[in-house]
C-alpha cells in the first residue's frame, strides 16, 4: 500500500466512525502532513483518493469538508437469539437465485459475483492460453488429490498476510470454496449433528448441512462485530455442537469483519468444549484496510480450525479453484475430496500459479479494494436517496455486498417476483437463514462499476420496495 491510499483509510475510517460529521471541516494538507510526517503532495493525494470515494469535498480557499448528506441509514438489527437446531430449508428459493436467467439483459444485482473487467486480470488470461498451446501432457492429467505443489506454495506464501505460519503441505487445492467448505463439514460431522452458524449465513453452507442431514443453530449475530459470543457459550453448553461455521473477515452477507479480540474468545471457547471451526475466508483479501485482518487460523495452535478460501471472489469464479489448510483434519478432508471430486483440474491450477509467482496477484487485490470501496459508496448512495428512509443498511468492511433490511411483514421474494417484469433480481434474505427468517431482508452486489444501468435498477428496487410497503404496511408493535 501506497503512504496516500493508508493516510486516505485513515481519514475514512474517522469518517465512517463518525468522529467527523457532515459538514464537518477536514484537517489540513499542512496539519496532516505534520501529524503523519509525510509530504504535502501525500496528502495532496490522500484527498484526492477521498474524493474519489465520496468521502471529502474540497472548497476553494477553504480546505477540505465531509460532504452533506452522509447521514448512514440505521444498521440491520441483530439477529434473534437461538431457539433450537433446525432442518434447512429453502433449496427451491436458492435454486431459483442461481438458476440461468431467463434473459441475458437481466441485471444481477443478487449473484455474489466479483467483477471480472478488470485488466489486471489479463496476465492469467495470457498464462492460460499459454499453458493451453504449449500441449504439455502434464495439464491432461488427473494430478495429485493434494493439487499442484507450486500453487499450494503460493497459497501457503498468501496466507502470511492473514497471520498464518503455514507450509504446502498444509494446503489441498479444492474445487472452489464450496468444495473446502463441503469436505470440512463432512470431514467433521455425521447426518443428525449440529453445526453452529452465523446468521445471516452464507446460503452454500446452509445446503450442504441440508444435504447432510445436518442441523444448523443460528447464532445472533451484530452486523458490525458478528456473532455473539454470550449466545455461543450458551449453545455450547446446552447443545452437542460438533462445529461451529462462520465467516469472520468481511462476512457475506453482512461485510463485518469480527475483532480480533472476539476471534481469540471465540476459539478459547472452541478449545474448551473441543469443538472444531470451519472459517470461510474467501473475503478476507477484499477488506478495504491493509493490512487485511487476521483469521482465526491464525491463533490456532492445535489444529482445530479448517481454514477455508479460493480465488472466485478475488479473481474469477469460473476457474473453480479453491483450498483449505485442514489442520488436524487432514486425512478426514482428504477423504471426503476424493469421495466428492477427487483431484481438481490441472490446467487453472498452473495458470493460477504462474499469475502469482509472476507478482500479478497483489496488484490485482489493491485495484478491485480501491474499486468496490468507491463502489460500496456509490450504492449505499443510491440506496439512501431511492429506498425508503424506513430501511437498514449494512456497513460492509470489504468485498462487495450490500444487506439492506425493510420493515417487519416485508417479503423480499415477492419483490423479485414483482422485478422479473423489469428484468432485474435481488438475493432474498431468507435463502441465507437456515430457517427461513430475513423475508424482510436482501442482498445487492456492488462489484459492477457503476453506471446509469445498474442506478436505473437500484432505483427500481427501492420504488418498488417503496409501492410494497404503501399497500401492505408494517404491523405496529
Amino acid at each position: 500500500m501506497t503512504l496516500y491510499t493508508n493516510l486516505a483509510d485513515l481519514i475514512g475510517e474517522r469518517i465512517e466512525q463518525g468522529l467527523y460529521r457532515p459538514g464537518d471541516r477536514l484537517p489540513s494538507v499542512r496539519a496532516l502532513s505534520q501529524e503523519h510526517g509525510v509530504s504535502l503532495s501525500t496528502v495532496q493525494q490522500a484527498y484526492r483518493h477521498l474524493e474519489d470515494r465520496g468521502l471529502a469535498l474540497p472548497k476553494p480557499k477553504s480546505g477540505y469538508f465531509v460532504p452533506q448528506g452522509r447521514d448512514k441509514p440505521a444498521l440491520p438489527k441483530i439477529s434473534r437469539a437461538p431457539q433450537r437446531p433446525v432442518d434447512v430449508s429453502q433449496w427451491d428459493q436458492v435454486l431459483e437465485q442461481i438458476a440461468p436467467s431467463p434473459r441475458n439483459d437481466f441485471v444481477q444485482l443478487g449473484r455474489g459475483r466479483p467483477d471480472i473487467d478488470s485488466p489486471t486480470l489479463k496476465p492469467l488470461l495470457r498464462a492460460l492460453s499459454r499453458l493451453s498451446r504449449k500441449q504439455d501432457l502434464h495439464t491432461l492429467t488427473y494430478g495429485s488429490i493434494y493439487g499442484d505443489v507450486r500453487l499450494r506454495e503460493q497459497v501457503a506464501r498468501l496466507t502470511l498476510d492473514s497471520g498464518c505460519q503455514l507450509t504446502y503441505e498444509d494446503i489441498v487445492i479444492t474445487t472452489g470454496c464450496h468444495e473446502a467448505l463441503s469436505a470440512a463439514i463432512r470431514a467433521i460431522c455425521v447426518p443428525g449433528d449440529i453445526v453452529a452458524v452465523d446468521s445471516p449465513s452464507f446460503h452454500g453452507v446452509m445446503q450442504a448441512l441440508k444435504g447432510f442431514g445436518m442441523k444448523a443453530l443460528e447464532l445472533p449475530t451484530d452486523p458490525l462485530t458478528g456473532i455473539s459470543l454470550e449466545a455461543l457459550e450458551l449453545a455450547l453448553e446446552q447443545w452437542p455442537i460438533k462445529a461451529i461455521q462462520l465467516t469472520p473477515n468481511c462476512n457475506n452477507p453482512l461485510g463485518y469483519i469480527m475483532p480480533e479480540a472476539n476471534k481469540r474468545a471465540l476459539l478459547a471457547l472452541a478449545q474448551r468444549h473441543d469443538v472444531a471451526i470451519i472459517e470461510d475466508d474467501v473475503y478476507g483479501e477484499l477488506a478495504f484496510h491493509y493490512p487485511r485482518p487476521r483469521t482465526i487460523k491464525s491463533y490456532d495452535d492445535d489444529g482445530r480450525v479448517l481454514l477455508c478460501s479460493s480465488f472466485s471472489k478475488t479473481l474469477a469464479p469460473g476457474f473453480r479453484v479453491g483450498w483449505i489448510a485442514p489442520g488436524r483434519y487432514l486425512d478426514q478432508v482428504l477423504h471426503m475430496k476424493y469421495l466428492g471430486t477427487g483431484a481438481t483440474a490441472q490446467l487453472p491450477q498452473l495458470a493460477l500459479a504462474e499469475y502469482i509467482e509472476g507478482g500479478h496477484y497483489e496488484p490485482h487485490l489493491r485495484r478491485m479494494r480501491g474499486q468496490y470501496a468507491r463502489n460500496l459508496e456509490q450504492m449505499s448512495d443510491w440506496v439512501s436517496r431511492y429506498f425508503p428512509p424506513s430501511v437498514r443498511v449494512s456497513r460492509p468492511q470489504g468485498s462487495f455486498m450490500l444487506w439492506v433490511e425493510m420493515p417487519e411483514g416485508f417479503d423480499s421474494q415477492r419483490l423479485n417476483r414483482e422485478l422479473a417484469a423489469h428484468k432485474i433480481q435481488v438475493a432474498p434474505g431468507s435463502i441465507f437463514s437456515a430457517a427461513g427468517k430475513y423475508r424482510n431482508c436482501l442482498r445487492m452486489n456492488y462489484a459492477t462499476r457503476p453506471s446509469p444501468i445498474i442506478e436505473a435498477a437500484v432505483r427500481k428496487v427501492g420504488e418498488t420496495v417503496a409501492t410494497m410497503l404503501e399497500e401492505s404496511p408494517p404491523p405496529r408493535n
